[in-house]
């Protein structure tokens, strides 16, 4: 009967009375189904030998469990020496006649373990050599992971690996998604998933809605895997079905081959307005207004159509190359261009065009405007002289045709190859004109030229005359000289000197804002201006070196909001607070580095400065496994070496500037003490001052302030040190003197408590005295890497927790009440009782995940336990408190 007075089979012998016993039992063939360890839970009841009289000295209170692999389902026989002994089983409890009359049940329970197995299955097999004992109950089991579905890639069942090696296990995409990393986790000892790697991410039309892709609703669209969510449709487009990876432009809209799925759909600008041409002999200048109508583009630009026409206007042909536009004659962006090289007296028709973007997929004629002028007419001048010592009187015909009425005629002079050094400019409305004040005998340059309602005319030819130093001839003596003068302008070109600078392939280097002058300059450079309006300010989280740190949500177009940390300058600030607030955000624009905190932009006009918020609250002491805090640290590394790639210190590195997401994805953050090294990888940065962090800080830093990114990695040590003892503080209580002083005589911090001995050997190679000693980022994250995927390697801890204090007094227990009792643990013996868990060696491979189903949920209670069963596994039944 059992303790509820049920009937019960059993497997019994009590065959105490004769010596020499040897009986045994055995199971069928149990097979494998691909496990390499099982567990075995036996029940059993066994008599106090002394609770029999009469019995011999043979009497027996144990027997013996054994187990032999095989292929074969159907051996009807084993020999006794080809069976593998599992182990010599005892009771906890046994019973007496006295219990037998009063049916009381003592009933043991214990659980063992087969490794390494490799064949088709196995057969168990229990030996009695002279007990008095009933078998109740076997139960053979295995453990496995379960199938399950994260960051939308699926991991099946999979069996748990032999001893505690991890199993890595590669996830298959769920429905309608793809690869965006290869997805995998490691499957462990105990059954339970361990470092997500890799994701998927939903395809071009789907989204993701737990941990499944569901197409996009009638309206939005997704284009780009990588985006995470459906958005609504731009402007001018729609989208009547599901499952659309972009939305259709309405008609009469377009979207160009360059642009965005996120933008609106557009179409051609309207026609060019306010038509003007002022004309200068052979040149002219065309200008216009801008389309009323952009087409919602800011793209537009210009192109000219030049036609040479007949008198009438009922003849035109191209102008041909002849003709010249400046700056030129297509893809204009100005609304003005200067046209020269026409032919005089002619007339031309002019079609402004505008376009955008867009103007190529419409059907529809473009936009235009025509101009229509007329050169200015070539008129010959018949020009007479008259000399003196001093004087000089020219005379000269009108133009035939003019183009329009002369309004005045100019006239310019200067003395032979003198003309830059000093000329002159003489006006008048008569075709006649005495030039007076001259030098006899020196020969003076003329020129003539008329100006009409059209403008200016050309200069005619240059004429020589050279003033009489004697009167001699016929005073009245003339020379006729034909000159050309037609309607132009005078066109200035002036040569500018363009300075192209050629950034190297693959070359990136930080370019500090102190270089600018203007720091406004560097922002504008850097980081993007944000509208205030798109901010939504939620609550204060903390206090920076300018200001209040505010937690937030930012909206960005075509996206969903995203949260926010949000950096404000405090009111009456100084000038460089200011310089320094707006230098920090000009550090940020120039990082691009998952594991880099990400500015998105700035609000200049309200002095914010925004970055990716990520949180993590230093409430989860005990609570992570080494496998996740490497996996921080790698991180954290990572960024630091995209720091130092670019040849920046950042000087301030230290746990309280790593923000942490919920995907334990840490990123590098407050850029505010960082400095730019120098072309020479080995320069160092020297501060004319300011605070230092004396216990993230290398002492080279600290005696002569010298900053490298060696220096860095000594401070990248500390943080290892800091995320390993879960945020305690560097050197505890000691003062940042006795720091300085204790450094400089060779100590170092010790290991945290569990912390695996390649760690902190790392931690000391990042804490060598010569900086050149000290790895490399990269080398640092190689190491990490190798790590993470040799679990094994982090097994070896330098100082096991239940080691720590060697004073510590040893209880011996027997059970896993009294084993609780003693390390104050008693609260949860009916939690242990009820999981099964009622002997010493079933507690031995306990995790974390197991305790927290079990209930003990609380992060502390949990690393006692799991540290004292380090002690019982080391130990025996040995337990520290």
């Amino acid at each position: 009967m059992d303790e509820r007075n049920t009937p019960m089979r059993t497997y019994q012998v009590c065959n105490v009375m004769e010596a020499n016993q040897n009986n045994w039992l055995r199971t069928r063939h149990i097979s494998r189904e691909g496990a390499q360890r099982v567990y075995i839970e036996i029940k059993f009841t066994l008599r106090d030998c002394n609770s029999l009289p009469g019995v011999p000295g043979t009497c027996k209170e144990t027997f013996n469990m054994y187990y032999y692999e095989s292929n074969n389902p159907n051996l009807w026989f084993i020999k006794e020496s080809q069976y593998v002994k599992i182990d010599t089983i005892a009771a906890d409890e046994s019973f007496t006649q006295v219990d037998v009359g009063d049916r009381v049940m003592k009933l043991n329970t214990e659980v063992r373990d087969i490794s390494n197995l490799s064949k088709k299955g196995f057969y168990l097999a229990f030996q009695d050599l002279g007990a008095c004992i009933a078998l109740v109950s076997v139960r053979v089991f295995y453990k496995k992971c379960p199938l399950t579905v994260l960051n939308l890639a699926q991991f099946p069942d999979t069996i748990t690996g032999g001893d505690t090696a991890l199993v890595e296990v590669h996830g298959v995409c769920v429905n309608a998604s793809e690869e965006f990393e290869a997805p995998k986790m490691y499957c462990s000892a105990d059954g339970g998933w361990l470092v997500p790697i890799g994701r998927c991410v939903c395809k071009p039309g789907f989204e993701e809605n737990k941990d499944v892709c569901q197409p996009c609703r009638p309206g939005t669209y997704k284009a780009s895997a990588t985006d995470a969510y459906c958005t609504k449709c731009p402007p001018h487009s729609s989208s009547p079905q599901e499952q659309a990876t972009e939305c259709m432009c309405e008609r009469g809209y377009h979207r160009a081959e360059t642009d965005p799925r996120s933008m609106s759909c557009t179409r051609p600008p309207s026609t060019p307005e306010n038509p003007i041409s002022t004309v200068n002999e052979t040149c002219v200048t065309l200008e216009w207004s801008a389309p009323r109508d952009t087409g919602g583009r800011g793209d537009i630009t210009y192109s000219l159509h030049c036609r040479k026409c007949s008198g009438d206007g009922k003849k035109c042909s191209p102008c041909g190359s002849s003709v010249h536009f400046i700056p030129r004659q297509f893809g204009l962006s100005s609304t003005n261009v200067l046209v020269t090289d026409l032919q005089p007296d002619s007339n031309y028709s002019f079609t402004v065009e505008s376009q955008n973007g867009v103007s190529d997929l419409s059907p529809t004629p473009r936009g235009t405007v025509v101009i229509n002028i007329t050169t200015s007419q070539t008129v010959s001048v018949v020009l007479k002289e008259r000399r003196s010592k001093d004087s000089v009187t020219l005379a000269w015909q009108g133009p035939e045709r003019p183009n329009g009425a002369i309004v005045e005629y100019e006239v310019i002079y200067y003395e032979k190859n003198q003309r830059e050094q000093n000329y002159t400019v003489l006006k008048t409305r008569s075709n006649m004109m005495t030039v007076d004040g001259l030098k006899p005998g020196t020969t003076y340059v003329f020129r003539v030229r008329a100006r009409t309602d059209g403008g200016y005319g050309s200069y005619g030819g240059e004429i020589e005359l050279e003033t009489n130093v004697l009167a001699i001839g016929d005073p009245n003596q003339s020379t006729i000289l034909a000159v050309s003068i037609a309607g132009g302008i005078v066109l200035l070109i002036f040569l500018v000197t363009c300075f192209v600078v050629i950034k190297l392939p693959g070359s990136r280097t930080y370019i500090h804002p102190h270089t600018y002058e203007d720091p406004n300059q560097a922002i504008r450079d850097f980081a993007k201006e944000i509208d205030a309006s798109n901010i939504r300010i939620e609550r204060v989280i903390g206090a920076g070196e300018f200001g209040e740190v505010c937690s937030g949500r930012l909206r960005v177009q075509g996206k969903r909001e995203i949260y926010v940390a949000i950096k404000s300058l405090k009111a009456g600030y100084s000038d460089k607070q200011r310089r320094d607030f707006l230098s920090e955000a000009s550090i940020m624009g120039q990082f691009d580095h998952p594991n880099i905190i990400r500015l998105e932009g700035v609000v200049t006009k309200c002095d914010y400065a925004l970055t990716c918020h990520s949180s993590f609250v230093q409430k989860h002491d005990g609570q992570f496994t080494v496998i996740q805090l490497v996996g921080m640290l790698r991180g954290i590394a990572s960024g630091m070496k995209y720091l130092s790639d670019m040849s920046y210190v950042h000087r301030d590195l230290a746990a309280r500037n790593i923000l942490v997401n919920s995907n334990l994805v840490c990123k590098v953050s407050d850029f505010g003490l960082s400095r730019v090294l120098e072309d020479d990888p080995e320069a160092a940065y020297t501060t004319r001052g300011g605070k230092i962090p004396i216990r993230w800080t290398a002492p080279e830093a600290i005696a002569y302030r010298k900053f490298t990114s060696a220096s860095d990695v000594w401070s990248y040590g500390i943080v290892m040190w800091e995320v390993l003892s879960y945020g305690e503080r560097p050197y505890w209580e000691m003062s940042n003197q006795d720091v300085i002083k204790a450094i400089d005589e060779g100590y170092r911090l010790p290991a945290p408590m569990d912390c695996p001995v390649v760690l902190h050997q790392l931690m000391l190679d990042c804490w060598e005295k010569g900086r050149s000693e000290r790895p490399k980022f990269g080398q640092i994250v190689t190491i990490l890497d190798k790590l993470i995927r040799n679990p094994a390697s982090l097994r070896d801890l330098a100082n096991s927790s239940v080691r720590e204090d060697p004073t510590t007094p040893e209880f011996s227990v027997s059970t896993v009440d009294e084993w609780l009792e003693a390390i104050k643990m008693g609260q949860y013996k009916e939690n242990f009782s009820s999981a099964g868990y009622v002997s010493l060696d079933s507690i031995l491979y306990i995790s974390v995940s197991e305790l927290s189903k079990m209930g003990v949920t609380l992060a502390g209670h949990q690393k006692k336990i799991l540290s004292s069963v380090q002690g019982l596994q080391t130990s025996g039944t040995h337990v520290q408190v």
